[in-house]
């Protein structure tokens, strides 16, 4: 046990040591050697957490105390060990990219601040999830929301991020205030602010759970609480979205789990609401993001996607276990948490990639890229890696935990309820199409960003990226790979008998068939023929042209059309003639608007009617000492009359 406190208690020195040395010493040495003990610190939680997992023990580290009667305690299980794993195999390689990338912030100021608050926000998520107590885990995930509002801010001149840091402040609050009312109602049913058992009747739960799951799905970007993903992840510097995306969001299913694992008599329609908010939410992210040409906003609405097929994943796991069927329960459990592991892998590769993309070419536009395969193909590379990984394909880590997602609906039909069994087989259709969706998504993707012709200059000037960033994306590239291959065996060391097919061997089959048709290929026709190289014929055109390619809107032009219900187009044109009579066509534009649908229809007027009772409240507002002693009057009366009669 005490080898186990010394790796958490080293961790957290590495930390906050990260954090302080930019902030005292002003020098890209004390940089690196911040991004250094953030990687210390990481490989220090992997010996943990692969200890916990492996031998079971659930150590338990002195409190400290805090108020009388609330202390900070903190402990760790299995649960809090998968978290603190997957947040082990991001920080690596985000540690090594930040360590080049930091360094294209504005000014000696800004970077100093963003390597400090990336050691905080790391050390605020692993205090989240060592968390004992409802006390520490509350301020934690304060500190956890502060520090990425001020990463998202980090370029606090541009008007965009100034939208984005409101627009996460407010929904970060709004996720506080309700973890803050469902720990409240478990504080007072229970007398104590410890997290443990719950075994209650489930009515009684039922105002925890809803203000819990509402709470945890404003953080994790559940629809309809998601509109902060596409603001915050493209103002965000990518290391830091690397982090958000891949580790941030899976504190939140952490905290909903902590609560869910405990409850000793859930519900069914608890189960039901969270698989029907999955399926929506996973159904909308890949939708939304089909249409998307900024790249970092793209991945923010994959991110979506992925999140609802955890949380999918989650709801079966609690309707199997009412049904009695502890097997698919398990299945589904496992399946869902491989899921987040295995995103928080391959989104932060994919941030990261992207980041690596936007420095090379100075924008986000994927209409503005093309060609990038020969100009930075190693970031190709890395990218097609993470982009097979995300499109569920063989052998890679992302497949297997989809696998493991479709192998309980398949064995689904043991359910009694009939109503359940029609349950199951819609959100089974969506989370199908969900997944081919999304394979199309980044076939746009690497399609549009990496092959054909560049499409405007700074493509075309593009250069690869440092070795730091590249080694940096390498880690989290060989993690998606290797937790695929050996996944089975990974499970098996964890106690988890699933029946998951040997990727290991699919690998190298595949692997061979490749070899094969690439020997074929290259040895095909008369050894001494000479190779001659031409251009892709273009239809008797003498040279191709960037733009005769597919564009991202082209590309995905036939889905936004099949969805054009959900995606509320409207289509405009103007168009000017030769002639009198309008035959000879001279010019023309057009214009395809999207309705923001959650925005626009959802948020703008809650802000509206919020904004005309602020107005109407502020005249209360008289300047008056007599009146502001009269409003406190009539408050405490009330409070007292409420405490009597209803508390």
């Amino acid at each position: 046990m005490k080898l186990l406190e010394a790796f958490i208690y080293g961790a957290v020195i590495a930390l906050i040591s990260g954090t302080a040395l930019p902030l005292l010493y002003h020098s890209k040495n004390a940089r690196k050697a911040s991004f250094g003990l953030s990687f210390i610190s990481s490989i220090l939680l992997l010996a943990f957490a692969g200890t916990v997992l492996y031998t079971g023990k659930e150590p338990a580290f002195p409190a400290f105390g805090f108020l009388p009667g609330l202390d900070f305690t903190l402990a760790a299980d299995r649960l809090s060990a998968g978290f603190i794993l997957l947040i082990a195999a991001v920080v690596p390689g985000v540690s090594i990219y930040s360590v080049e990338y930091v360094e294209h912030a504005k000014s000696e100021a800004r970077k100093n601040l963003q390597a400090a608050l990336t050691n905080l926000f790391i050390l605020a998520m692993l205090m989240v999830v060592l968390a004992g107590n409802m006390v520490g885990f509350l301020v934690f995930w304060e500190i956890m929301s502060l520090s990425s509002l001020m990463l998202v801010l980090h370029d606090y001149s541009s008007e965009e991020n100034k939208k984005a840091g409101l627009f996460y402040f407010i929904m970060t609050s709004l996720s506080t205030a309700f973890l803050f009312m469902g720990f409240i109602s478990l504080f007072r049913l229970t007398g104590s602010a410890e997290f443990g058992q719950l075994d209650y009747p489930a009515h009684i739960l039922t105002l925890p759970f809803l203000c819990l799951f509402t709470g945890f799905g404003i953080k994790a970007g559940l629809v309809p609480f998601h509109k902060w993903l596409p603001y915050a992840h493209p103002a965000a510097p990518s290391s830091i979205s690397a982090l958000m995306s891949g580790v941030m969001l899976k504190v939140a299913i952490y905290g909903f789990l902590r609560f869910l694992l405990s409850v000793s008599n859930p519900e069914l329609w608890w189960g039901t609401l969270i698989l029907i908010a999955g399926s929506l939410s996973a159904i909308l992210g890949v939708i939304y993001a089909l249409k998307e040409s900024d790249i970092k906003r793209l991945l923010a609405y994959s991110s979506i996607e992925n999140i609802g097929i955890v949380f999918m994943g989650i709801g079966l796991y609690l309707i199997f276990k009412l049904e009695g069927l502890e097997a698919l329960a398990l299945l589904s459990l496992v399946g869902a948490c491989f899921h987040a592991f295995n995103h928080a892998l391959f989104k932060s590769l994919l941030f990261l990639c992207a980041g690596s993309v936007v420095h090379a070419t100075g924008t986000r536009n994927i209409e503005a890229f093309g060609g990038l395969v020969k100009r930075m193909p190693h970031t190709a590379a890395f990218f097609l890696i993470g982009s097979i990984s995300i499109a569920s394909l063989p052998p890679t880590s992302g497949f297997v935990s989809e696998l493991m997602l479709f192998q309980a609906y398949f064995y689904s039909s043991a359910l009694p309820d009939p109503l359940l069994k029609v349950l199951l087989i819609i959100t089974l259709s969506v989370f199908a199409l969900t997944s081919a969706l999304a394979a199309a998504l980044f076939v746009k993707l690497f399609g549009i960003t990496f092959l054909a012709l560049p499409r405007t200059k700074c493509a075309k000037e593009a250069a690869e990226v440092p070795k730091p960033m590249l080694l940096g994306e390498a880690v989290p590239a060989a993690l998606c790979i290797l937790s695929g291959l050996f996944s089975s065996r990974l499970l098996g060391l964890l106690g988890f008998d699933l029946g998951i097919p040997d990727m290991l061997l699919l690998g190298l089959i595949l692997a061979a068939a490749c070899g094969l048709v690439w020997l074929a290929v290259r040895n095909s026709g008369p050894s001494k023929s000479p190779r001659i190289i031409k251009e892709t014929w273009g239809c008797g055109i003498l040279a191709q042209h960037p733009t005769m390619e597919y564009s991202s809107a082209g590309f995905s032009e036939p889905l936004v059309f099949i969805f054009k219900k959900i995606y509320r187009t409207e289509i405009s044109s103007t168009r000017t003639y030769s002639d009198t009579k309008e035959s000879i066509f001279k010019d023309g534009t057009a214009r395809i608007h999207l309705i923001k649908f959650f925005e626009e229809r959802i948020y703008l007027p809650v802000a509206y009617a919020v904004s005309l009772v602020s107005s109407q409240v502020s005249r209360m507002q008289n300047g008056k000492l007599d009146t502001y002693v009269l409003y406190v009057f009539i408050v405490v009366l009330t409070l007292m009359t409420f405490t009597r009669y209803f508390a």
